[in-house]
Formats: C-alpha cells, sequence, structure tokens
C-alpha cells in the first residue's frame, strides 16, 4: 500500500474572484506581483470551493495528486502569498493564493479564503505578504480539540484537554502509552476554516459533545465496509461529517483550541472516539514555535486510510459510519 500522505484542501478557481472596481477591474484574482491595493473584489455566486488534493514531493514542494477533483495531476503546487481583504462594514478577512504550474507556466490560480466570503459582496484588497503564508497556511492543518475535550490517559482516567501537561501518558490506538511531548493553547476567531465543528453526544458513539477543528481526522474500524472504502480502518475529516443536526459547525465568536504533540503522529481518545493527533509535516511544521521543531513525523501507515471526497462528501455519512462500527 503507498504510504505518500495526500492532503486536501477546499478552493475557488481564480475566475470565481474578480476585480469588479479598481485598476484591474475585469481580472481574476492573480498572484502577488499583479496584485493592486485597494481593487475591489467580487465572489462570483457560480462557483462553489472544490477539492484540491496534493502530495508532498520529494523535494519538500507539493504536488497534485491523482485523487484531486480539481487541478492536473502531476502538475506542481505553489503557495504564494496571503492577502487581506475589507468588507464595507470594516470587517477583515484573510485568503491564501496557491499557484498550480505546468512546465513554466501558470496553468491556474486558486483562492483558499480562511473565513466564509459571501458571494456579491464588495471585499477591497488592503494587503498582501509572503511572510506569512507559509505560517497561515499550516495553521489550518494544525489540527486542534476545543477546550472542555476530554482525553483518556494510559490510565483510563478522562481529563479535560486543558488539564494535561507536558509528560502525561496519554492511551494510543497503536502505540499504547505515550508521553505528551509539547501542548498548544491559541484562541482564534471561530470562522470559516477555523469554526469548530461539534459532533454531538452519542453521534458515533461519543460520551460528550466532540469540538474539533474542521480537518481533525477521526479513526473509524468498521465491522463492515458499509461506506464502500474497501477497507475496515478509515480516517474521515470531521467537515466531511457536517448534516446540520447531530454534526454541526459553529461559524462565529471565538474558540479556545488545544494541540497535542507527541514524538510520532498518534491516534488518541477524545471523548471515547479515535482522533488523530498534530501530524508534522512540510505544511504544519511552518506554523510550529522553534523551540518544538522536530523531524517530520514518519508516514504511519494509518495514514494512507484517509477516505477519498468522492466517498466522504454524502448526507449519510454519519449514520454509515455508526452502522458499520457496530454491526
Amino acid at each position: 500500500m503507498s504510504q505518500t500522505a495526500r492532503n486536501t484542501i477546499a478552493v475557488f478557481p481564480s475566475a470565481a474572484f474578480g476585480v469588479v472596481d479598481g485598476v484591474a477591474e475585469g481580472d481574476a484574482i492573480s498572484f502577488m506581483d499583479e496584485l493592486v491595493l485597494d481593487d475591489v473584489y467580487h465572489l462570483s455566486p457560480d462557483f462553489a470551493r472544490t477539492a484540491l488534493t496534493y502530495e508532498i514531493g520529494g523535494d519538500g514542494g507539493f504536488v497534485i495528486s491523482d485523487a484531486s477533483a480539481t487541478g492536473t495531476p502531476g502538475n506542481l503546487l505553489f503557495l504564494d502569498c496571503a492577502i487581506t481583504l475589507m468588507a464595507p462594514d470594516g470587517a477583515t478577512y484573510e485568503a491564501l493564493i496557491l499557484v498550480e504550474v505546468e512546465g513554466e507556466d501558470a496553468a491556474e490560480v486558486y483562492l483558499m479564503p480562511l473565513a466564509t466570503l459571501n458571494p456579491e459582496t464588495d471585499y477591497r484588497l488592503v494587503g498582501s505578504d509572503r511572510d506569512t503564508a507559509q505560517m497561515k497556511f499550516g495553521d489550518v492543518a494544525c489540527v486542534r480539540f476545543a477546550r472542555g475535550t476530554h482525553i483518556t490517559l494510559a490510565s483510563g482516567a478522562q481529563v479535560p484537554i486543558e488539564d494535561l501537561q507536558v509528560g502525561d501518558r496519554v492511551l494510543t490506538r497503536d502505540a499504547g502509552p505515550q508521553a505528551i511531548r509539547w501542548i498548544g493553547e491559541t484562541t482564534l476567531r471561530a470562522v470559516g476554516d477555523y469554526a469548530p465543528v461539534v459532533i454531538r453526544e452519542g453521534a458515533l458513539f461519543n460520551t460528550r459533545d466532540l469540538v474539533l477543528s474542521p480537518d481533525h481526522r477521526l479513526f473509524i474500524y468498521q465491522r463492515e465496509d458499509h461506506l464502500g472504502a474497501g477497507r475496515s480502518e478509515v480516517l474521515v475529516k470531521v467537515r466531511h461529517l457536517i448534516n446540520g443536526d447531530t454534526v454541526t459547525q459553529q461559524d462565529g465568536g471565538f474558540v479556545d483550541y488545544y494541540q497535542i504533540l507527541f514524538d510520532d503522529h498518534q491516534i488518541i481518545y477524545a471523548e471515547g472516539i479515535a482522533a488523530e493527533t498534530l501530524l508534522v509535516d512540510t505544511r504544519t511544521r511552518a506554523a510550529l514555535p522553534d523551540d518544538v521543531a522536530l523531524d517530520a513525523h514518519a508516514t504511519a501507515p494509518h495514514n494512507d486510510f484517509e477516505v477519498p471526497e468522492s466517498l466522504a462528501t454524502r448526507p449519510d455519512i454519519v449514520q454509515l459510519l455508526k452502522k458499520a462500527s457496530s454491526s
């Protein structure tokens, strides 16, 4: 089985976000060298965010995967810059610009909003920079647990994540008791890719509500392959479980998030559900403090178990997974 780790981000094509007033009126969003401050952009209602899947190349760069819903497999993908937009009410929004390259030419430019943008709303470009882009890109991929999440220790005790300390031994699925190497704590605006996903008590046999960052992956063991994944063990991003009922996203306000880092990428138990911990790779390392920097985690076998977008984005996935893990 291939051990190449794949990552999926949700993006708009350049044609979805264009200048409606300003120097570059009529042009689509582009890379930083072609952007003009104070230009006003609109998001077209004719486009939806699509899945762009990439793999880490041998040189540490990004390559578009053959599993991607958009882009051309094999083309290189570069993170160009971060931009800041201002809405008419003065609120600011951030987004990332990525460029797909074929040969020596730019094949497409993608917009990755870090907060929800509304169609046909004036968004004025007030800033762009390359210095913080890598950190922000990695920050979105740093999986987080919300304050109050109960983590299972090696002793079996259920401890709120905010009470854990470095050195505490946590029960892991694949490696038994493991000591925590680092704990990160941050408070973020609960918007867009930072808005937490709430899995209601019992939805997946969890003992309490479980609140996680959207790209957090749960580990599900299927006694029967009701999902059609072709294997019993699967990893599913919680953003794909949102159904407006038992799994919802809370957009608005602020959220206290915690990250747990081990010497290796691990699957631990949060509110009784198997969930991943922080994975250090080319992308996420840029978002970590220098004093906890370490070589990238080895790609564990379970990293290849992520459910593809085509299977994950279905309205009955929560019911199927619950049935699969109990039948």
